[in-house]
């Protein structure tokens, strides 16, 4: 990571090169940018779908802003600053190379990753690749080095896929990994986490599958019991995550998802409260409290079941219920989603 001094200078080059780029950046291009962000761009995807654009382009740039040639940045940057003392500051910054232990590794590849400077620069770079993109009619939307092609047909996206692969490598000495890169139906594409799909002459989106994994397994991990939290961490962590979450992917049609989501995510919160509760005389107890009678109460506080399976039982879920878990301050998916949906 830049020092304190180095990341104060990259800001000053970042908002020196900022409003000399800003005109000259493609509309279609989101990341990194003032008053921009990914729920434009997944704006603006789901916009060409009703105009007849169901086929997409892919394009993994195989690590990036590793891969960036210095040469060929300073190259497309002289282009517009004339200002050499800039531009040799900017070369410095690229050519700095890594620390490792007491050793500097000379780095001829990439931009500075962490600091002011990285977002414009890469912005520049990959503004080569949009403006060959427009010359060709393209309709695309670009955030960061995420770059999705909307084609009307299948050969018209496969043609593309290789003439614009052959473009970034040939011409911007970037790397395109072919294994990652598709060219495919729009509702099998994922882009920026999302998926698309088209209903009633309409573009939609929805969650993409992947996205939906990795929030269960995040969840999965906030309501371990390994991890040694008390209850009011974990309300808070799962609270910011949800919300976080929710609001990132409040443009999907998520509403069935979420209800579906929360059941699970109701059971295993359940889990982790029969978890706490430990002993069988303390089951008991609590159970009792909660308006089980004395015979049922000892009965499923001795069972051998699994935590799994004792979470998803009649007598858990009709005494732990949704509205006490909403009381002791844990916030559901779905509660959330309805909060923010009637603002996007």
């Amino acid at each position: 990571m830049p020092a304190v001094v180095d990341r104060c200078i990259q800001q000053a080059i970042a908002q020196i090169l900022t409003p000399i780029y800003e005109p000259l950046f493609s509309g279609a291009s989101y990341g990194f940018r003032p008053r921009r962000g990914a729920h434009g761009a997944l704006r603006k995807c789901r916009e060409y779908i009703p105009e007849g654009y169901h086929w997409a382009v892919d394009l993994d740039l195989e690590k990036f802003f590793d891969t960036v040639e210095h040469s060929k940045l300073i190259e497309v940057l002289s282009r517009t600053v004339k200002d050499g003392r800039v531009i040799s500051l900017i070369h410095q910054y690229l050519n700095a190379g890594i620390q490792i232990g007491s050793t500097l590794q000379a780095n001829e590849t990439g931009v500075p990753q962490g600091g002011p400077l990285s977002p414009i620069l890469s912005n520049i770079m990959l503004n080569e690749m949009d403006k060959e993109l427009e010359s060709r009619g393209h309709k695309f939307v670009r955030y960061a080095d995420d770059v999705m092609i909307l084609c009307r047909s299948k050969r018209g996206a496969r043609r593309t896929m290789q003439t614009m692969a052959r473009f970034i490598e040939e011409k911007l000495f970037l790397k395109v990994n072919r294994d990652k890169s598709q060219s495919t139906y729009i509702s099998k594409v994922k882009f920026l986490g999302y998926s698309f799909y088209k209903k009633k002459g309409k573009g939609r989106l929805r969650v993409h599958q992947n996205s939906v994994s990795k929030m269960k397994a995040k969840i999965k991990e906030l309501t371990s019991r390994s991890n040694g939290w008390g209850n009011e961490r974990r309300k808070t962590t799962l609270r910011q995550y949800i919300i976080g979450w929710v609001n990132y992917f409040k443009l999907a049609d998520i509403n069935k998802l979420l209800i579906s989501l929360d059941k699970w995510y109701r059971r295993r919160l359940r889990m982790v409260i029969w978890k706490q509760w430990e002993r069988n005389v303390t089951r008991m107890r609590n159970l009792i409290n909660l308006g089980v009678d004395k015979f049922k109460a000892h009965e499923w506080a001795n069972t051998r079941k699994s935590y799994w399976h004792t979470a998803n039982s009649f007598i858990l879920s009709t005494t732990i219920t949704t509205e006490r878990l909403r009381k002791a301050g844990y916030l559901m998916l779905s509660d959330q989603y309805r909060k923010v949906s009637t603002k996007t």
